[in-house]
């Protein structure tokens, strides 16, 4: 399937890697972005392959909804929003205003238009909350214990008020712990990428609590692959994107360490409020509903972002 795509978020992290394979896959590509978090130069390689077209807008602006009927999409991936669990806790209206308000900013756009199907980067870690059976399963009831999962539960209500309400399909991928080039080493998120800086930069890299806690860890070209999947199948449904494998903090540390060749111990601090002891995901329905898996393990996957960082240095 190919088309009319627009990407919100497409100059961040995994919307960048997003946008490059939808416009090599032949997609008439619009990405918007407020620049907050992405950069413009994420999108140089794609750029320098073939046309993207590009409006620094926020999904909040009523410019948005514009450039939205203008480019008239036929498939809207919604990957902008605020991803930090600990600055939901601090302010959950900004959170809230972004995550769910700049959604149905979106959705009342694609209903205008007449999108036929969105796209949207859920959580799968924070959005189960604590004391779950593990790895977690879509079916679980979903209890998050912070603004950031809540916010991403409220944004599903929406997307299946308006697929019975206005006919938008949509997919809602709930992601785990995503990590790959390009991912942003100087914010709250994104512990692959904060490891490997500091250890490239000769700096001790911090762990909030003792290390034992665990994610799923899933490489950002097996998401993108799950995205591009999805927006050929559709279905309105939830489906979880990752691995089935934990890692502990620990043992990331000593991944990245040996791959680096940082041979100093972390420093430890206090947990942070509202982060889960344990998180992984069982992808069994994704497997079934998109024919996806993630086909990266985790020490290539860390080996290729180790490189990337080091020639981006």
């Amino acid at each position: 399937m190919n088309g009319r795509a627009l990407v919100t978020g497409g100059a961040g992290f995994i919307g960048s890697h997003l946008s490059g394979r939808l416009m090599d896959e032949g997609w008439d590509v619009l990405v918007v972005d407020d620049l907050s978090v992405g950069h413009l130069d994420n999108l140089a390689e794609a750029r320098a392959r073939g046309r993207i077209k590009f409006h620094q807008l926020d999904i909040l602006d009523e410019e948005f909804g514009k450039a939205v009927e203008h480019f008239a999409p036929d498939v809207l991936f919604h990957l902008a929003a605020q991803t930090s669990v600990v600055r939901s806790v601090a302010d959950p209206l900004f959170d809230a205003g972004v995550n769910i308000l700049g959604t149905i900013n979106l959705l009342e756009a694609a209903r205008r238009v007449g999108v036929e199907r969105v796209l949207f980067a859920s959580t799968g870690g924070a959005i189960y909350g604590e004391h779950v059976k593990l790895p977690a399963k879509e079916s679980y009831a979903r209890r998050p214990a912070a603004p950031y999962g809540i916010s991403k539960k409220v944004v599903e209500d929406y997307l299946r008020f308006y697929e019975a309400t206005h006919g938008i399909d949509y997919v809602a991928l709930g992601l785990s712990n995503v990590y790959g080039p390009r991912q942003d080493p100087y914010g709250e998120a994104g512990v692959v990428a904060i490891f490997t800086r500091l250890m490239l930069d000769k700096k001790r890299p911090v762990i909030y609590g003792d290390g034992q806690q665990t994610r799923d860890y899933v490489f950002v070209d097996d998401v993108v692959d799950a995205f591009i999947r999805a927006a050929g199948i559709g279905g309105g449904r939830f489906l979880n994107i990752g691995t089935g494998r934990e890692t502990t903090v620990n043992r990331l540390f000593g991944a990245i360490a040996e791959e680096v060749g940082f041979r100093e111990l972390p420093v430890f601090a206090d947990p942070r409020p509202g982060e889960l002891a344990r998180s992984v995901l069982d992808p069994s329905a994704a497997l079934h509903a998109l024919h996806w898996q993630p086909w990266t393990s985790l020490e290539k996957g860390l080996a290729l972002t180790v490189e990337w960082f080091r020639r981006s240095r």
